[in-house]
């Protein structure tokens, strides 16, 4: 799968045997990368195999959190460009070897559109923290679509640069990745938009890229939605009254004109708690 390689694919497994065999089944064909593989966590045969299609495996049992293994996974890569990869993505065409392409000829962090398993496109790109286009995600769904676009850059139908976009497929020149490593204070969650906020103090921007798609099914190494680490860790990263403000304005919103609304309800209770403990 991997010979010839042009760029590479670090994943970063926890318990996510099944998940990685989906994934690796969909690289088989196509300009497939050389894959470097750091496995967290209890062992569940993940390593195993990865080692069968050719991985360089690096074993992590400790646990250190997905942007310490990326980091790791990084440093082990030869190629000068790089792809973070989930192990709960599944490759579509040519999409991944196009990203990397991208990657090297513009530097940057480059994202593809994820998709639900559905066909439906995910959430995975967004505006900076603390400017207009944090606050109007609270008015949907009255927007017009320009202002829709720009409170929701996921939605884009052309490439554009974007605030943060999400690490279940990243890309970018390895030494880009390097310069730019993930806070291994970060255990889980919010690591990516740090890195993309980081990356943009210094020039270096995020493009979301919707005609390049994958499919991630998502939260495989979760049992239930974080709220409270999700609130905390955006707030530490962020460090914006402004944007505690349109996030407070955004879940009180929805909560009022959503039913059900115990996942905004929730949102907006671990958040305001953030707030109260300072």
């Amino acid at each position: 799968m991997t010979r010839g390689a042009t760029y590479a694919a670090v994943i970063v497994l926890h318990e996510s045997r099944d998940e990685l065999a989906v994934l690796l089944d969909s690289l088989q064909g196509i300009d497939a990368p050389r894959l470097v593989v750091v496995d967290t966590g209890r062992d569940d045969g993940g390593a195993e195999l990865a080692r069968r299609h050719g991985a360089e495996v690096i074993e992590r049992r400790d646990n250190p959190g997905f942007g310490a293994a990326s980091n790791v996974g990084i440093q082990s890569v030869s190629e000068d460009v790089t792809v973070l990869l989930n192990p709960d993505t599944i490759a579509i065409g040519d999409s991944l070897a196009s990203l990397a392409e991208l990657a090297r000829a513009h530097d940057g962090l480059h994202a593809p559109r994820l998709l639900d398993p559905d066909g439906s496109t995910q959430r995975s790109a967004h505006p900076l923290p603390g400017t207009l286009g944090a606050f109007l995600p609270a008015m949907l769904p009255w927007l017009p679509r320009p202002l829709r676009v720009r409170a929701e850059p996921y939605r884009s139908e052309r490439a554009r640069t974007v605030g943060w976009a999400i690490a279940a497929a990243l890309a970018a020149r390895t030494d880009t990745f390097r310069r730019f490593p993930f806070n291994p204070g970060i255990h889980l969650f919010a690591e990516d938009m740090d890195v993309c906020l980081r990356a943009r103090d210094h020039g270096v921007r995020t493009i979301y890229h919707p005609q390049l798609t994958l499919i991630h099914t998502g939260r495989h190494s979760v049992a239930a939605e974080p709220y409270a680490q999700l609130a905390r860790n955006r707030h530490n990263v962020a460090q914006s009254r402004k944007d505690d403000a349109a996030q407070l304005l955004t879940f009180a919103t929805r909560a009022l004109i959503k039913r059900p609304n115990d996942k905004e309800r929730a949102q907006l209770s671990a958040l305001l708690e953030v707030l109260r403990s300072g």
